[in-house]
């Protein structure tokens, strides 16, 4: 058997470099195994899968019982048990091995990522502790919905004017229902640095929703930071519907993008010259999961209702009575309105240059609603009188840019 020098210098490095990784953090953690144990474990893996994968097989019983004598003395000195050490070392014996077979970016990402689990102990237990009932089942039914339902529906047009395919419908369901709960995983972390900051990721989540909770909480704050925190939400709603628009429609960028980005950069500043002079509250709102079966059951109905509106307005109306829907779908959800037209532009059923003037145009409707909502809840004329002047800007802008866009193609 020969080992040639430069293959194995490589498959030692990468194995000493993922005990180190590994190894250190540990070591900073101040735990009984160090940044050695885990070096040599890693090499002793890669050493044992050089000679044969049988004996590295062999040798893996021999890290196990390293592990029992280490949780053995552990138990007896300290009544602990150190078992995320121990699986730790565990793993990064098979990651040696998997070095030892060539492997490179297997063994390499699963270090990294076994490294950032371990050094993120104190901040992954306060979200584990924090987490709410509602936001745990959220999360298994977003499972449910792409691993349980998603394989059963029938990828076909179960009617006869191809109106509706349940399998190319639900993908955008799942897709849009994992957005919004990473967006409010998001808003759940970082909601306490400020008002600023719920504002962008509440806009993320559901710009209307956020600016009927905020609308609540005017009434301690200046009125020219609610005006900034209106235009927040406002500049996140523009943003997610470019990305709901690239991720199914790639062709309409080209056309909503730098209206919506014109429309976002007014936005911000907007925010920026009426943002309050003083010391920012810190009062963070609260905001229900997002993914629950009502949801689910509202934004499937309220999607497909768009689609097949959509579908029915540019076949008998032609692109005007679809683009006149995405003004009325707007005001209910940007969002729908957006995923529907990406969709119809990806199966043909719309031209992309269509799909984007109508994500523009829903955008503009939704960031318009906001304002009936703080007139309601704050009686401020003056607020409202602010708003509706930005907001009446920001439509001129957008749709400046969205004629001069329209015009070259």
């Amino acid at each position: 058997m020969t080992f040639p020098p430069v293959e194995v210098a490589t498959k030692l490095a990468v194995a000493i470099g993922i005990g180190l990784l590994v190894g250190l953090e540990r070591q900073w953690s101040h735990k009984d195994l160090g940044v050695r144990t885990f070096t040599i474990t890693a090499m002793f893996g890669t050493l044992a899968a050089l000679i044969s994968l049988q004996l590295a097989l062999i040798c893996t019983a021999g890290v196990f019982l390293l592990v029992v004598f280490i949780n053995t003395r552990s138990l007896l000195v300290d009544r602990s048990l150190e078992m995320t050490t121990s699986v730790a070392l565990l793993v990064t014996y098979v990651l040696g091995v998997l070095a030892g077979l060539g492997h490179l970016f297997t063994p390499v990402a699963s270090a990294i990522v076994m490294t950032m689990l371990l050094a993120w102990k104190s901040e992954l237990t306060r979200f584990a502790g924090d987490l709410k009932p509602e936001e745990i089942r959220g999360a298994v039914l977003l499972a449910l919905l792409g691993f349980v339902i998603y394989p059963l529906l029938p990828n076909r047009f179960i009617d006869g004017w191809h109106l509706f395919n349940p399998r190319q419908s639900w993908v955008i369901v799942i897709i849009i229902a994992a957005l919004e709960f990473a967006n409010y995983v998001l808003l759940r972390l970082f909601s306490r640095r400020g008002l600023y900051y719920t504002a962008v990721l509440g806009g993320l989540v559901n710009s209307t929703a956020t600016v009927a909770e905020l609308s609540r909480s005017f009434g301690s704050v200046l009125v020219s930071m609610a005006a900034a925190l209106v235009m927040l939400t406002s500049v996140a709603m523009f943003l997610r519907n470019l990305v709901i628009l690239a991720i199914f429609a790639r062709a309409a960028v080209p056309i909503a993008v730098w209206p919506l980005l014109a429309m976002t950069a007014g936005a911000v500043l907007c925010a920026w010259k009426t943002r309050g002079r003083g010391a920012e509250p810190v009062k963070p709102i609260y905001m229900k999961s997002p993914i629950s079966l009502r949801f689910v059951i509202q934004f499937g109905l309220l999607f497909l209702l768009m689609e097949i509106g959509g579908t029915i307005c540019a076949r008998f109306l032609g692109k005007y009575g679809f683009l006149g829907l995405s003004l009325v779908g707007g005001l209910a959800s940007s969002a729908s309105m957006t995923a529907a037209a990406a969709t119809m532009a990806l199966h043909g059923k719309l031209s992309p240059q269509v799909a984007g003037v109508a994500t523009v145009f829903a955008s503009i409707s939704s960031s318009l609603v906001n304002l009936p909502l703080v007139e309601r809840e704050t009686h401020d004329k003056r607020l409202t009188r602010s708003l509706t002047i930005s907001s009446v800007i920001l439509v001129v802008i957008g749709l400046v840019v969205l004629a001069v866009r329209e015009g070259h193609y």
